[in-house]
């Protein structure tokens, strides 16, 4: 079961603005070898009424670190999840995979066109 991913009243929910974290310590395992799978996880979101709570946050990701699961599939269930807990104008998850087998991976996932310029 996920750890519970808590939120606070948006500050300034009457303006677009972007909110940028990024987890450098992220892991789960691989679910066809059993080896640990690491990560970098940058999320990228614009919040309307609520924001994450970053220790519920570092607590949630903590909580895929015994788990088995694909790239793709983690990647997609966190910005699923997330989406959940804080309903967002638009957020996008990316995923930088260490090299395993001479192969570093990225997986961006996001919920459509963001509603400000993010350039």
């Amino acid at each position: 079961m996920p750890q519970a991913i808590e939120t606070f009243p948006n500050p300034a929910p009457q303006r677009d603005y972007l909110i940028s974290h990024e987890c450098p310590e992220f892991t789960s395992v691989c679910p066809k070898t059993g080896q640990p799978d690491f990560a970098t996880i940058e999320l990228d979101y614009v919040p309307d009424q609520l924001c994450l709570e970053l220790k519920s946050l570092k607590l949630y990701y903590y909580s895929f670190r015994n788990e088995g699961i694909f790239y793709e599939a983690v990647t997609n269930r966190i910005l699923d999840e997330l989406v959940a807990a804080c309903q967002p104008r638009w957020m996008r998850v990316t995923g930088h995979f260490n090299v395993r087998g001479g192969i570093s991976s990225v997986v961006i996932v996001e919920t459509g066109p963001p509603p400000i310029d993010l350039a």
